[in-house]
């Protein structure tokens, strides 16, 4: 059974359950349908703000292509990296592999990400801050300069933490304008090649590559924009897209998803990937274990992302028996107390261990409790067709 955060598992605050609420709504074809008079109402309300938020979109997309709003060029390589919907499309493991492969190739490579509920400066940080001249300067988060993790996840986001940990030689930089943490990055950095994590709709920076993610258990979600769907701007903007990644394919069946993106976007070089589990790490002692040791393991499994069915599939897949499912908001930053509470509820049901995903992982608080062991599963990408292709995008790329 599926808890979404409360109880003796921990508690949700009152949005993240709102939140959830309205996403899988808005998420299911039909919702309409078996629904009471006040959610109809709702859901017509959401449809009509639709159709204005896609005006809006369609409308920046003109006044940059007029030349009205400016694109910036910073003289060096940009790849964005992004989707059309909002969720989880695996972008994080993509954006890894590009600045992997892109500084093996030698480049000098930073990711620039907008970042995600990251934490308000603490009154210590913010002096320091004062003194440093820092925020006088206005400069951006530098989560990894590329030698060494400069930031927490507390106060840079999951993600870019994430990818500061797991990349060495590849810095990180986070601030909303990505024009000003490219600047700093190549200024600064000595960077030439920058990768923008969840860029494909940043306009103001021109990208030399765009890709483009499609999540192939969801693609678009009901096909509605925001917020009565997942779309943040129209199917058809797919167009713009050089690479498109088919992202989470169970290796069959993407020859329906393929036709249509061709239809759209007959220029687009296509790549289909699954994403694929490496290992267990434990987060106590650090150690890693091989994935065989889920087979008939008992198992509690605790995730706050935007997407939990796919990490939970692949428990049982491994062998794993699920106790129990703890679900939180997308981002949820975990208190102490909710780790105590589940990791009490585990020992009740006498479960071998607790298994969260990376991402989550990262945003937990010092664990002083080992009663339960905790693991987190790390997953990467696995290039199922179109390897030539990527391949060529990285040559492309390194060429110039």
């Amino acid at each position: 059974m599926a808890r979404n955060g409360h109880g003796a598992a921990g508690r949700q605050n009152g949005a993240e359950r709102l939140e959830r609420f309205l996403i899988a709504l808005i998420q299911r074809p039909g919702a309409e349908r078996g629904q009471s008079k006040r959610v109809k109402f709702l859901l017509w309300g959401l449809k009509r703000l639709s159709n204005i938020y896609m005006g809006l979109v369609q409308l920046r997309m003109l006044l940059y292509r007029k030349g009205i709003f400016r694109h910036h060029e910073l003289g060096c390589q940009v790849i964005s990296v992004g989707n059309l919907t909002v969720g989880g499309t695996g972008k994080t493991p993509v954006v890894e592999v590009f600045a992997r492969e892109l500084q093996k190739e030698g480049r000098k490579v930073a990711i620039l990400s907008r970042g995600y509920k990251k934490a308000e400066p603490t009154f210590g940080e913010k002096l320091v801050n004062l003194v440093t001249l820092r925020e006088r300067r206005n400069l951006p988060r530098i989560v990894s300069d590329g030698k060494k993790l400069l930031l927490d996840s507390h106060m840079s986001g999951d993600e870019p933490y994430m990818l500061a940990s797991n990349l060495s030689n590849v810095a990180v930089l986070v601030d909303k304008d990505r024009v000003k943490s490219g600047r700093y990055a190549i200024n600064k950095l000595g960077c030439d090649t920058l990768v923008l994590d969840d860029g494909f709709q940043y306009l103001r920076l021109r990208s030399r590559i765009q890709v483009c993610l499609v999540d192939r258990m969801n693609p678009f979600g009901n096909e509605n924009m925001l917020p009565r769907g997942i779309l943040r701007e129209p199917i058809k903007n797919i167009k713009r897209a050089d690479f498109i990644f088919i992202t989470k394919s169970t290796g069959s069946g993407d020859e329906e998803l393929i036709a249509r993106i061709k239809k759209l976007n007959p220029k687009a070089e296509i790549i289909v990937c699954k994403h694929t589990a490496k290992y267990l790490k434990n987060m106590y002692t650090k150690e890693q274990a091989d994935l065989e040791i889920l087979k008939g393991m008992k198992i509690v499994s605790l995730s706050g992302i935007a997407a939990p069915r796919g990490f939970e599939k692949e428990l049982r897949a491994r062998g794993a028996t699920l106790l129990d499912k703890v679900r939180y908001a997308d981002h949820h930053r975990y208190t102490q107390q909710e780790i105590i509470d589940i990791i009490n509820k585990a020992k009740l049901m006498e479960a071998d261990a607790i298994i969260t995903t990376e991402k989550d992982a990262v945003r937990f608080p010092r664990l002083e409790r080992r009663d339960v062991p905790i693991y987190f599963m790390r997953v990467d990408i696995e290039i199922l067709s179109g390897a030539k292709d990527f391949h060529s995008c990285i040559e492309r790329i390194c060429i110039r």
